[in-house]
């Protein structure tokens, strides 16, 4: 049962987009979203359908996204432990929900995703896994990144996959503040996945 002020069709406190209100881009990417292959986790029941209802927003944000998930070089495995990190620290089930899955997929291992989700010691991982869970966990935990850890992410990304990086974490935290603020919530039959710690 979702709180009173949730809608039961988006799962969150605004309404699905409609078609017949959009128009322009706005068409295009509410046609990409509800299109199952369209490249969208969530597709309309998500931040992309929150996102439409602003289309400006989303005819700029997507682009944006598109490029740090795909074209900016990071690789799934990569992305996907940067996104997990960054639900992690700002407490984003519903974000978490949609990217675990995806992490398997793109390889990144159950004990990896354990170290992320229990915030456990890093010690041990491979250093450009260490380095993407300790950068995140600095950035929106510390929010202060020390001068060791930056020389250590620097020596391993380079100048501009890391700041590719650190946009990307960026980009996933002003989502999960959408869907804080909006209050998005897990499908009904969908258990969480990330405990409050």
């Amino acid at each position: 049962m979702y709180p009173d002020d949730v809608d039961p069709q988006s799962g969150c406190r605004l309404p699905l987009p409609r078609r017949e209100d959009l128009s322009g881009a706005a068409l295009a990417v509410y046609d990409g979203l509800a299109d199952p292959k369209g490249g969208s986790i969530r597709g309309l029941r998500g931040p992309g359908g929150i996102q439409l209802h602003s289309p400006e927003l989303s005819r700029h944000g997507r682009p944006l996204n598109h490029y740090l998930r795909h074209e900016a070089g990071l690789g799934g495995r990569l992305r996907e432990m940067a996104i997990l990190t960054t639900a992690r620290e700002l407490d984003s089930q519903f974000e978490w929900a949609a990217h675990e899955p995806e992490a398997l997929r793109e390889g990144v291992s159950a004990e990896i995703i354990a170290t992320i989700k229990f915030r456990k010691d890093t010690g041990g991982l491979a250093a450009a896994d260490a380095i993407v869970i300790e950068l995140g966990r600095e950035i929106f935990t510390a929010r202060k990144v020390g001068s060791a850890l930056f020389a250590r992410a620097l020596a391993q990304f380079g100048r501009r996959k890391l700041v590719d990086l650190v946009a990307l974490m960026g980009n996933y935290a002003a989502t999960a503040a959408l869907l804080t603020a909006f209050d998005m919530q897990l499908d009904p039959d969908q258990p969480p996945l990330l405990p409050k710690l």
